[in-house]
């Protein structure tokens, strides 16, 4: 295991605890002496301040695992695919050390409600959208949408604490149901001109790649295709609506 790849080189903080860190106790444990862990005081718990890379990858991993089991069976061929899809995001070397740990995590039981419930309590909210994002566009490498997978990603939305709005929000970027457009900026279709405006640009804050520059340029490239979805959702609206 390479310490210094990208991720891991990010630092690591919340992950070495709970669920996550016995999950991916071995290859946490193989670069502990690479990394460094930042803590504040809240209460009586120890919590992270910050979400570093190197926590969100892990946590990442550990929840691609759980959707790619989702059905039951793990294809090569999804191999092959989050394979692609992540030499395309993050580059060969750390897609070859992701790949590492994510075939280890495919043969173990995840408890997916307690996982959720320690990056629900220590990742902030840009970054748990982010999540979602990726696991929907991991779903989609094959051009197909199993449904056991989406309602595994449906529900690790909800343990997130993510709101339903924005999980149908993300979800029409990858799977357009009717009025699609007006979904992803989180409106209805009977909304005024001046109501979508608005709207747009609440979600063209809200899903900024600068939401998320604290997780290093690798996931802010995946943060700009949310981005890029939302504006062409608008300009699809425009067009329609003749809005200048």
């Amino acid at each position: 295991m390479g310490k210094f790849a990208k991720w891991i080189g990010g630092g690591l903080g919340f992950v070495f605890g709970g669920p996550i860190g016995g999950l991916l106790g071995f290859f946490i444990g193989s670069v502990v002496d690479g990394t460094s862990v930042s803590w504040q005081q809240t209460g009586g718990d120890r919590r992270v301040y910050r979400t570093t890379p190197g926590d969100f990858g892990m946590s990442l991993l550990v929840l691609v695992a759980a959707v790619m089991k989702a059905d039951g069976k793990v294809l090569k061929s999804e191999l092959d695919y989050v394979k692609r899809f992540f030499i395309s995001q993050f580059g060969p070397e750390t897609a070859q050390e992701a790949l590492q740990m994510l075939r280890d995590l495919l043969k173990q039981d995840i408890p997916l409600r307690d996982v959720c419930m320690q990056i629900r309590r220590n990742m902030d909210y840009p970054s748990r959208l982010q999540l979602i994002h990726i696991l929907y566009n991991i779903s989609a490498a094959d051009n197909r949408f199993e449904t056991a997978e989406t309602n595994v990603i449906r529900s690790i939305a909800d343990m997130l604490g993510i709101t339903s709005t924005d999980y149908e929000s993300i979800r029409n970027m990858f799977v357009p149901a009717t009025d699609a457009s007006y979904r992803i900026l989180e409106v209805e279709r009977s909304a005024t001109d001046e109501e979508l405006k608005a709207a747009y640009r609440k979600m063209a804050l809200k899903y900024h790649p600068d939401k998320v520059s604290h997780l290093g340029e690798d996931f802010r490239k995946t943060a700009e295709e949310k981005f890029k979805a939302v504006n062409q959702a608008w300009e699809k609206i425009k067009k329609e609506r003749n809005i200048v």
